[in-house]
């Protein structure tokens, strides 16, 4: 009887889109994607347009005052959305 290694689906997964070079960019999209559920509706409500380039989340705002406001405490979100997206995907958050 031979012994066989198992493999969990999701690590298969990774390992595969790691190797292609697409594990960053699906992190990077599901980033963007949780903004509204981890800053909330109402913060949702005033941003207009996400990106990430190098490492950082740009973020566009309709309201001065919530941009003055969010960008006192751009460590801590960066905290929030890395910690449920799971993984270092940002290292700074910008507003603008």
């Amino acid at each position: 009887m031979f012994k066989r290694s198992s493999l969990l689906i999701r690590d298969i997964i990774l390992k595969n889109l790691r190797e292609q070079g697409l594990e960053t960019p699906l992190l990077q999209k599901r980033l963007i994607d949780s903004w509204s559920e981890v800053m909330g509706q109402l913060i949702a409500s005033y941003t207009d347009d996400l990106y990430i380039r190098n490492q950082t989340l740009f973020v566009k705002l309709k309201n001065p005052a919530l941009r003055s406001e969010l960008s006192l405490q751009r460590q801590e979100i960066v905290r929030r959305l890395n910690s449920h997206v799971g993984s270092q995907v940002i290292a700074d958050v910008r507003f603008h």
